[in-house]
């Protein structure tokens, strides 16, 4: 969202737990930390207690939202048809709009944002995570930038040295001792915005937030944040939704389908639709800043395009 008395736009977007059949539920460029919360982790390191039911409890998430037919891998089929006007009325809702705004509250000020500089991720595991369990998702989260980016059309890929995107993967203990490098990665957060990631509540799968200047519209950092005690699909979900949401995506909502950004865990991964909003986001027709009013009419004819007209 953005706020007329702060510098900086701020942007919060979670991913949520909702399934029935789990305890519910359940302006200015700054300087990133250089360093990794971590260089090399431990031999089989063991859990803490924290961490070790923090991976009982989101391992039966997994199974639970499995066993009910959700966290589906298959980007959406002949049972999730949508049309132009829905395509363009899921974008104007899920990019123009933020999830909460800092009192918590659902969003009400339109505009969109997205990064104009290249997306540099800079991946960090808490000292907790195996060096297997590194390579697999460094690997993996390498691959699905390169597909971000082919969709965008904008750079986006792994940086290690001059990151303005950190990705955080620790575990429960690790999470909450974040607070001196997300202040470092993002000094002009308030307490509560560092609390949202350090007090997360169980019921909170993922965040990530991001940094826009002023009223521009213009991401320029963001950090997120994602439990290493996550199962493989869990984990994997997180990274889609909230690598996309800090690339400008920053809402959900129950009327997207298919889509990630739904809270309803349909979907794991990015869906058909999904794709098709990144592309609206990074067309250079639109620009941003843009408000509903001044996006609406190009979103509405660039839908039409990618849909192949209104069905």
């Amino acid at each position: 969202m953005t706020r007329a008395l702060r510098p900086f736009g701020l942007m919060l977007a979670v991913g949520l737990a909702l399934s029935a059949c789990v305890t519910p539920p359940a302006g200015r460029n700054v300087t990133p930390p250089a360093r990794p919360i971590a260089q090399t982790p431990p031999a089989n390191a063991p859990d803490t207690p924290a961490s070790a039911a923090a991976r009982a409890y989101y391992g039966q998430v997994q199974q639970a939202l499995l066993s009910q037919g959700l966290l589906r891998t298959d980007g959406g089929g002949p049972d999730t048809p949508f049309s132009a006007d829905l395509l363009t009325r899921n974008f104007i809702k899920i990019a123009l709009y933020d999830e909460y705004d800092r009192g918590g509250a659902p969003s009400s000020v339109g505009q969109l944002r997205r990064w104009n500089a290249p997306v540099r991720v800079g991946l960090r595991f808490g000292a907790s995570v195996s060096a297997q369990r590194r390579a697999t998702d460094t690997a993996m989260v390498g691959s699905y930038l390169a597909r971000l980016s082919r969709l965008t059309g904008h750079a986006i890929a792994l940086d290690d040295i001059a990151p303005n995107f950190y990705v955080y993967m620790v575990s429960e203990d690790e999470r909450r001792a974040l607070g001196p490098e997300i202040r470092a990665a993002m000094p002009e957060l308030g307490p509560g915005d560092v609390r949202s990631v350090t007090d997360m509540p169980r019921s909170t799968y993922c965040i990530v937030l991001a940094q826009s200047a002023g009223s521009t519209g213009v991401y320029q950092h963001a950090f997120a944040v994602i439990r290493s005690e996550h199962p493989d699909l869990l984990r994997l979900s997180c990274v889609h939704e909230e690598i996309a949401q800090g690339l400008g995506l920053p809402n959900d909502s129950p009327l997207a389908r298919p889509s990630i950004f739904n809270d309803d865990e349909e979907f794991a991964l990015l869906t058909r639709q999904d794709e098709m909003m990144l592309r609206l986001l990074y067309n250079p027709a639109l620009r941003p800043g843009m408000t509903e009013a001044e996006a609406r009419p190009i979103v509405t004819d660039l839908a039409k395009g990618l849909v192949g007209g209104e069905s």
